[in-house]
């Protein structure tokens, strides 16, 4: 599967900013046998003062920017083809919570995909009580990793509202939680706290959407923005394995990956500082097109 993605972040400033320094992260990944970015530009309007593009301890795509003068706006443009491949159906090789447990302490790599950076608390997922409960009523005996996993998907999309005015970026697992509304990143975020309070290792995944549908299948939640969804370390046998609460489906060939991490701060489009004392407003605006 071709796709062409096109994305625009535009930001209005109420006061002029002086200057500002930015991160962002909005390019897709190459990953070996799934996706490979054809080719891919990220400009800026107005031109950076420093611009500096590397990858990030996860392997992300890192664009650093740094502007000096007064300027009212700024206009962040993303384009990229990307071409996807199928996934053959793998068997569920994955293990119970007590052999899974086993597994992770067998692994004595720190490299970014390691298990242990997505077991404990992160900068925006504090351990949390209630969620904690609410994932240990959904396991049964003999479950193994991945029923579990898909079964939290489940009763996510079955029992929270897809949103876009409950919550804001800034809404907490709890209070999204408590809502039981909000959008792809807070079902994203409580679907992780909760499968990291069974100890399986979960993280975020930033990424977008197919705009468009296939003929005869509905439109996706979180398509007309960046979406999120969630991966899993399903053991040894079955590496790490991707699912989306917000839409109730494993990640396939409509999904694109930009980012991985272990919450939204570790992926966010994009993150910085400003020299300025009035609000802003942002829009953001993403076209997925199938090319073949």
């Amino acid at each position: 599967m071709l796709y062409d993605i096109k994305l625009r972040m535009t930001y209005t400033y109420e006061i002029p900013v002086s200057g500002g320094r930015h991160i962002i992260r909005v390019l897709p990944l190459f990953l070996p046998g799934r996706q490979t970015m054809v080719k891919g530009t990220l400009t800026c309007a107005p031109v950076p003062r420093e611009r500096r593009d590397g990858i990030d301890f996860f392997g992300n795509s890192s664009t650093s920017i740094l502007f000096r003068e007064a300027h009212e706006n700024l206009v962040i443009d993303m384009r990229a083809r990307v071409e996807l491949d199928a996934q053959p159906l793998a068997a569920d090789f994955s293990p119970d919570l007590a052999g899974l447990s086993a597994e992770i302490a067998d692994v004595w790599s720190l490299n970014a995909n390691s298990p242990h950076h997505f077991l404990g608390a992160s900068p925006r997922l504090p351990q949390d009580t209630a969620i904690g409960i609410y994932a240990q009523e959904l396991v049964g005996p003999d479950m193994t990793i991945r029923q579990i996993a898909t079964a939290m998907c489940a009763r996510i999309h079955r029992d929270f509202t897809y949103d876009p005015d409950a919550t804001e970026v800034e809404t907490t697992p709890r209070q999204a939680f408590d809502l039981k509304r909000g959008v792809c990143q807070d079902f994203t975020h409580v679907m992780i706290t909760a499968l990291r309070s069974l100890g399986i290792p979960a993280g975020y995944v930033s990424g977008f959407l197919r705009t468009i549908p296939p003929p005869g299948k509905e439109r996706l939640e979180g398509a007309d923005a960046m979406h999120a969804w969630v991966r899993f370390w399903g053991g040894t046998a079955c590496g790490w394995l991707e699912l989306d609460p917000t839409n109730n489906i494993p990640a396939g060939l409509d999904h694109i990956v930009v980012g991985y991490g272990r919450d939204y701060d570790d992926v966010a489009p994009v993150i910085g500082v400003l020299k300025s004392y009035g609000s802003h407003e942002t829009e953001q605006a993403v076209d997925v097109i199938v090319v073949q």
